[in-house]
């Protein structure tokens, strides 16, 4: 009842002739043949509109059946006489259920299409994007020698079972012209490389006036042979610069190859066995000739400062590395020391603070070029700060021996303080790295518009870039080694606090391994320097002391070592607790070995596992470790992988060092 009288009172026409039905009849008692009329002509218009609006509504559906069957008539005409070839078939059982004449004809088949499986008429078609919900296939499709980017759309058909409710419609577009010009400009794109002999004074040294000239004949040669298959363009630009342009569809043939010209310029010998050796910068992927130049001069200034004799190519993403396995040959002058030595006084001069930041767990090395610097610092009249990280670490025997020096109050700070107080104008000093994602403080070198860098490891892909000062040596035995170099044209020997000295001095010991390992001429030098200002050889051996649960420790690891290929250790332990000093000792340890050339120790540390590697030069751990995002030189390298296992790791270190040896 409630409902009937709700629906009377809507706003309708009935209610409407309701109303004047009900006034009408209210007239009746006071003039009845008016209000008699009126109710006779509010039930006549009632039903001349009744009337009216059943045809009105019927002329309606008429309308909309006509217009509906010219809609199916055009979708049906729309579909089979398409210029775009068009397929409608089952992507669960692949069942053709019909095709326009367009897809007869791009398929090969005159008539019939519905009684073949899709997978017989296109082969190469796969359904998976469509029951992913896309339209367009990621892929192009190739049928008949021609390629076809597919567009398509999943309906579900009535009356059907669950199985074959789904109706697959395909639209299909003839890619092919413009897929050949784009793979044709793309081929044909400039790729730019810059060759340079990294050891020409060497090698002209070493030979006769005489035989240079056939020397320099000799490289040519295996130069011009190398790229005479990509019929580019091959110039001498300098007596040591080579410039090659060459079109990118060679290029897969040069990396296929690993650029072979690296081995056969190394068999070029000149007077007591030195070795002619290349290095390569490519670039490519850049929008103009210009841009692969810089990316070419990027990526020769990379191969020459992770040591040379290899091939490093840049693209608009990051780098690419070949070669690099021989061992890296010393080539520095004093002059560049004394050049970075002015410069980075003036830096200090200028600088309002001065803060010396090392790697993540900084040890010996790091530490003591840091202290080494903060003499600097003092002689100039500057306050530095060394930023460190919260609680112990591999130079605590360091640390604890220079914190009580007065002139080291207030040096060390956190890097959350360091953060926190740098000012505009503040210099940051990074030692011992190059990376700018393994330092102490990231977010203090973001902070920092001025950075100098001294480092010795072998330049890793991503560097810290845009440095006002950069003082980067791969030939260098340590980053203490480098600030000796400059704290000899800076301060004199009396200057040099005795701890100073030593901490410095205790840095070289560690990277050389007791001055066995990566030693040259000028590492001798830096040590007369530092014994000279006071350093005493027993005080620095005590700080590498250590107790008997470390010992215990680290022949725990080397008691799981096992011997790979012959020659390289790998030791590999599930204990927790073991720290990066005790893991790199073993490593070192491991290589006292008859047989072994190189060394990994493989641990757990946090959430990850950590590797540290070892070398006696002839293999380069730093190449092998890279692969699995570590770095170092060619005899120390280290490395950390989140989220892992020690197995895991394992496994990878293993394919690492397989790859090494396929180079």
């Amino acid at each position: 009842m409630n409902k009937r009288i709700s629906r009377l009172l809507e706003p309708n026409m009935k209610l409407y002739f309701l109303v004047l039905v009900l006034f009408a009849a209210a007239v009746i008692p006071f003039k009845p043949a008016l209000g008699a009329v009126g109710c006779v002509v509010a039930v006549a218009l009632y039903f001349y509109f009744r009337s009216s609006n059943r045809k009105r509504k019927q002329g309606i559906i008429q309308y909309i059946d006509s217009l509906t069957g010219s809609v199916d008539t055009a979708s049906k005409n729309t579909l089979i006489n398409s210029p775009l070839p068009i397929m409608v078939y089952r992507p669960d059982t692949g069942e053709v259920i019909w095709s326009n004449e367009s897809f007869l004809q791009l398929a090969g088949v005159r008539e019939h299409l519905f009684e073949i499986r899709v997978g017989d008429a296109v082969p190469n078609l796969s359904s998976r994007w469509l029951l992913e919900g896309k339209q367009e296939s990621p892929e192009r499709v190739e049928m008949n020698g021609r390629r076809y980017r597919v567009f398509g759309s999943l309906v579900r058909a009535a009356g059907k079972g669950a199985g074959q409710s789904l109706l697959a419609t395909t639209y299909w577009v003839d890619t092919t012209a413009g897929d050949e010009a784009r793979e044709k400009v793309e081929a044909t794109r400039p790729v730019i490389a810059i060759l340079t002999v990294d050891n020409y004074d060497d090698l002209m040294k070493a030979c006769s006036d005489a035989s240079r000239s056939a020397v320099l004949a000799q490289i040519y040669e295996k130069l011009d042979k190398w790229a005479a298959p990509a019929h580019g363009l091959l110039l001498k630009t300098d007596r040591d610069n080579y410039l090659f342009i060459f079109e990118e569809q060679y290029y897969a043939h040069f990396a296929a190859e690993k650029f072979s010209v690296l081995d056969a310029v190394r068999e070029i010998t000149v007077g007591d066995g030195v070795h002619a050796t290349l290095s390569i910068g490519v670039g490519k992927d850049g929008e103009g000739l210009e841009e692969l130049y810089k990316y070419a001069n990027l990526a020769v200034e990379m191969a020459l400062s992770r040591g040379g004799d290899q091939c490093a190519v840049r693209n608009r993403l990051d780098f690419e590395f070949y070669g690099g396995r021989a061992k890296s040959t010393e080539k520095r002058t004093k002059v560049k020391s004394r050049v970075m030595a002015n410069a980075l006084g003036e830096l200090m001069a200028d600088a309002k603070q001065i803060y010396i930041m090392g790697h993540a767990n900084p040890d010996m090395d790091a530490m003591g070029s840091a202290i080494g610097l903060c003499c600097v610092a003092r002689k100039r009249g500057k306050r530095a700060q060394i930023v460190l990280p919260q609680g112990r670490n591999a130079a605590q025997p360091l640390l604890d021996r220079v914190r009580d020096l007065p002139e080291y109050a207030g040096v060390f700070v956190p890097a959350s303080d360091a953060f926190l107080k740098v000012q505009p104008g503040a210099l940051l000093i990074v030692v011992d790295t190059n990376r700018p994602d393994i330092v102490e403080s990231p977010q203090l070198l973001e902070a920092c518009n001025r950075v100098a860098v001294i480092d010795h490891h072998r330049r890793a892909s991503n560097y810290i870039e845009n440095a006002a000062l950069n003082f980067h040596e791969p030939y260098a035995s340590s980053a203490s080694e480098l600030v000796t170099e400059l704290l000899q044209y800076l301060v004199e020997p009396s200057d040099l606090l005795r701890a100073e000295s030593e901490a410095l001095l205790a840095g070289m010991v560690l990277d050389t391994k007791n001055f066995t390992m990566r030693t040259g001429a000028r590492t001798f030098e830096a040590a007369a320097f530092l014994r000279r200002a006071g350093a005493d050889t027993y005080e620095v051996q005590k700080l590498f002391q250590n107790d008997l649960d470390e010992m215990v420790s680290r022949y725990g690891i080397i008691r799981l070592a096992e011997k790979y290929r012959g020659n390289i250790a790998i030791a590999c332990t599930g204990e927790n607790g073991v720290d990066r000093v005790t893991a790199a000792q073993a490593a070192d340890e491991l290589l006292t070995l008859k047989g072994v050339e190189a060394s990994f120790v493989v641990y757990p540390q946090g959430d990850g596992v950590s590797m540290s590697a070892r070398s006696l030069g002839d293999i380069n751990v730093q190449v092998i470790l890279e692969a699995l995002g570590g770095g170092g030189n060619s005899t120390t390298a280290g490395g950390h992988v989140e989220n892992s296992t020690v197995e895991a790791v394992r496994e990878q270190l293993v394919a690492a060092i397989d790859r090494y040896y396929e180079k």
